[in-house]
């Protein structure tokens, strides 16, 4: 189905909720834009960080998404789905329900990928922060770096560059990444 006028929040999850070709589409102000196809190393990284999550991430509280999750902006004209997001582990009762997240969640990931990078640094990079999420994760295969977003209480962002080693997740206490063994991958 293609869709060349700007769609309003509720038309674009109507469509998400009942057209199978909008299964990987993304909203950007108001228009749609399916998800790109990533290089094989994005993908590569992208397991092996939902790997190492899954082994950690206690399901009881939360739940592990990759390219799945579609999570609101404020203002209803952009839904984003993120290569990996931890969310509360708060099912809808509804069997059909649109895996659909308009709270800040607990971690969200984007990977670097050729097709993507740019689109991904300059805009959805910037809206989990405008989300509020707790920690936000640009993994830079390139440079084998991690430039998180930490909020703080007041609500702003401290950001630092990593270059190695063993990552505690701020917003899942217990939970590490070891960043040398990921990007050897």
């Amino acid at each position: 189905m293609a869709v060349t006028a700007r769609l309003d929040g509720a038309v674009y999850e109507q469509l998400v909720a009942t057209e199978p070709a909008f299964e990987r589409t993304e909203l950007f102000d108001g228009i749609p834009a399916e998800k790109s196809a990533m290089s094989w190393h994005h993908g590569d990284l992208g397991v092996e960080l939902t790997v190492v999550l899954r082994l950690q991430v206690d399901p009881h509280a939360y739940r592990l998404r990759a390219n799945h999750a579609r999570l609101a902006l404020p203002g209803g004209d952009n839904y984003y789905i993120p290569d990996i997001a931890v969310i509360p582990n708060n099912p809808p009762a509804l069997l059909r329900a649109l895996d659909l997240h308009r709270e800040p969640v607990p971690l969200v990931v984007e990977i670097w990928s050729p097709s993507t990078g740019d689109y991904d640094a300059a805009v959805k990079l910037p809206g989990y922060r405008l989300r509020g999420d707790a920690e936000v994760w640009w993994l830079y295969p390139p440079d084998r770096t991690l430039t998180r977003w930490l909020r703080r209480s007041d609500g702003g962002y401290d950001e630092e560059v990593i270059r190695g080693g063993v990552v505690d997740v701020v917003a899942l206490p217990g939970v590490r990444v070891d960043l040398d063994a990921l990007f050897r991958h």
